[in-house]
């Protein structure tokens, strides 16, 4: 009798999660959304958020699923094709699943589009229809500094802000890593670190990624000296090991908040762990700029919904609120992130004012040309299968002339795949 209960119980809970609703929910008859993302440091902002939601509907109940990174594209690919994934989810890269019809069309679910960021707004923008609610932007990319080591090496901060880097007497970046290496570790991250150095160092070459048919053109002459740069950077001692940064995405960071790397060439995404852990005088400074200028990426993550989903009224209740400046309030206080609501950025500059640190170098850069990694569909297949051969490169075992070519061709014989 009691494995008869015990199995019963089985049952009904497998019940219960094959259709939407945990056991605790079934018995109050909410509907269960589930919502996946890949930073668990968001989870409670968004229960946070989530909370005040339900109380408003409390009808539905949103789980929070979280998917580390490094595992975040693929997973979500596997389940999409299999009928197993979340409700919603955060996207970056979604072209290939708008294609194929994974994901609810943002206008048609939820009417007129709202006050989010032009740019995040355009990301998320294919054969003109919108397929996710843009929820955060990056800002610009910009340069951390640890105020300590550039006094040692009798540094102006100031001086940070007209840096150049090319061939030639315009590059004023190499002399200055030249006088840090002899006080820290490392002088600067130039590394596999694609949104943050491999993309700025393209767009301010002259070069891209992709061009607007999609194609991967990143084995251009000008990308050719964008890259030799950085691996002169790597092979002269100025940057950390490509045996460390190519195999941990972190390192970097870690060492920066270790005193141990001069100058993090970085994003608005750090600055908030940078404000928190850094137990030295730190700032930030702007972009270096080459031969095409202060070239600076501008990314947004967004929400996307999922066409699978066995609740479609619920899936859109949860996510108009997320689009909304009271569904993200909880999400960007503290200056957490900055809102893809444009009436609330202001918020995000103020907050890092009163605690004085000076932002303006990440939106700054975003008044000169921007650099994107192209919205066509395969673009995290192509990464992965550049990686290794990036790895080569930087790691001086492969030309650059000849590794690009190559990563290229790899690129595109993945997203053929």
């Amino acid at each position: 009798m009691v494995l008869a209960i015990v199995v019963a119980a089985v049952v009904l809970v497998a019940a219960a999660l094959w259709s939407g609703r945990d056991p605790d929910s079934t018995a109050s008859g909410r509907t269960v959304v589930g919502l996946r993302v890949w930073d668990e440091s968001f989870v409670p902002r968004y229960r946070a958020s989530l909370d005040e939601f339900e109380r408003a509907n409390p009808d539905v109940r949103v789980r929070i699923t979280v998917v580390p990174w490094s595992s975040y594209e693929q997973k979500l690919r596997l389940d999409l094709a299999g009928g197993t994934a979340d409700d919603l989810f955060w996207s970056s890269s979604y072209a290939e699943y708008a294609d194929a019809g994974r994901l609810l069309e943002i206008d048609e679910s939820l009417g007129p589009r709202r006050a989010w960021d032009p740019a995040s707004v355009a990301q998320y923008t294919r054969a003109g229809k919108l397929w996710a609610v843009p929820q955060f932007v990056d800002g610009g990319t910009a340069v951390y500094y640890n105020r300590d080591l550039l006094a040692a090496a009798g540094i102006d901060p100031a001086s940070l802000n007209s840096l150049r880097w090319g061939p030639g007497a315009d590059d004023s970046l190499t002399p200055l890593l030249r006088r840090l290496a002899a006080v820290a570790p490392s002088a600067y991250n130039a590394g596999h670190d694609f949104q943050s150095v491999e993309l700025p160092y393209l767009g301010s070459a002259g070069a891209r990624f992709r061009d607007g048919q999609g194609d991967f053109v990143f084995d251009s002459t000008e990308a050719i000296s964008a890259f030799e740069y950085l691996v002169g950077l790597i092979r002269d001692g100025l940057a950390p090991s490509p045996a460390d940064t190519n195999t941990d995405s972190d390192f970097a960071k870690n060492a920066f908040l270790q005193g141990k790397l001069a100058m993090f060439q970085s994003g608005t995404f750090n600055l908030a762990q940078i404000a928190e852990q850094a137990e030295f005088g730190w700032g930030v400074a702007m972009l270096p700029e080459g031969p095409a200028g202060r070239v600076s990426t501008n990314s947004a993550i967004g929400v996307a919904g999922n066409t699978d989903t066995e609740h479609p009224e619920a899936t859109r209740r949860v996510l108009r609120w997320l689009g909304s400046a009271e569904g993200t309030h909880d999400l960007v206080a503290n200056g957490a992130t900055i809102s893809a609501n444009v009436g609330q950025q202001a918020e995000y500059r103020d907050y890092w004012s009163d605690h004085g640190i000076d932002v303006t170098p990440f939106f700054d850069v975003l008044h000169g040309p921007k650099i994107s990694s192209g919205t066509a569909p395969g673009l995290n297949s192509a990464l992965r299968a550049i990686d290794p051969i990036f790895g080569e490169m930087y790691a001086g075992r492969l030309p650059v002339p000849e590794a690009l070519p190559r990563a290229r061709a790899a690129a595109e014989d993945a997203v053929q795949k």
